[in-house]
């Protein structure tokens, strides 16, 4: 039970601090700038590597669990529990900022400024680099390490500054759908569900035609 509730607690933080970047530069009309979401996102998604990801793996993300299960470094089993915990932290988040910032329109929701056929497309291609760099980076299905934490929150940071203003560089399907649910902003939240777990299974597909080892076969049950 430890792992799953280390995954609750994870995906909350970083969705409550990502997308609370979001809205309090909402409500207070820019004050915290694109530069500080972006650095918010990637700051803690490192700290929440470092918090736990010994635990539970770090993964506080559905498209990464999903991938390295495909890559049989992770049971599928536990899949729909890691997947449900995730999804649970997302919303207790957003609905905690609900709480905190009734007069917000957006919660950090994640609307397309493109149509949603390009905003696919670069959702799959955010979340292939992300989980490149976590795949390579991992030990088995655990994000943990030095490396692991400033390499993964480092690409969460630099995909959230220059994808940012156009999709908000989700590359994850629970931090979507809590917040565009809660917000009730649900235009084009399907492809926030798809691409990120498309672009994460093609990272793995690309990981196992330049690697020799460390892609597959290491499952963990």
């Amino acid at each position: 039970m430890k792992k799953y509730i280390a995954e609750f607690i994870g995906t909350f933080s970083m969705i409550f601090c990502g997308t609370g970047a979001m809205t309090i530069n909402e409500v207070t009309g820019g004050d915290v700038t694109h530069v500080g979401i972006g650095i918010t996102w990637g700051l803690i998604v490192m700290a929440m590597i470092y918090a736990f990801g010994e635990t539970s793996g770090a993964h506080f993300n559905p498209a990464v669990t999903i991938a390295f299960a495909y890559a049989k470094k992770f049971s599928w089993k536990e899949v729909p529990k890691y997947i449900f915990f995730q999804i649970l932290g997302g919303f207790a988040a957003s609905f905690l900022l609900l709480f905190l910032f009734p007069d917000s329109e957006l919660l950090g929701s994640t609307i397309p400024k493109v149509d949603v056929w390009r905003a696919f497309v670069l959702e799959l291609l955010l979340t292939f680099f992300l989980m490149v760099v976590i795949i390579n980076v991992s030990t088995g299905s655990k994000e943990v390490g030095m490396m692991a934490g400033i390499a993964i929150g480092g690409v969460v940071l630099l995909e959230a500054m220059f994808a940012g203003p156009i999709t908000n560089a989700s590359m994850n399907p629970a931090r979507s759908l809590a917040p565009n649910i809660v917000s009730g902003n649900v235009h084009g939240l399907w492809l926030y569900m798809v691409a990120p777990v498309l672009g994460a299974l093609l990272a793995v597909v690309s990981c196992k035609l330049v690697k020799d080892d460390n892609c597959c076969d290491e499952e963990e049950c």
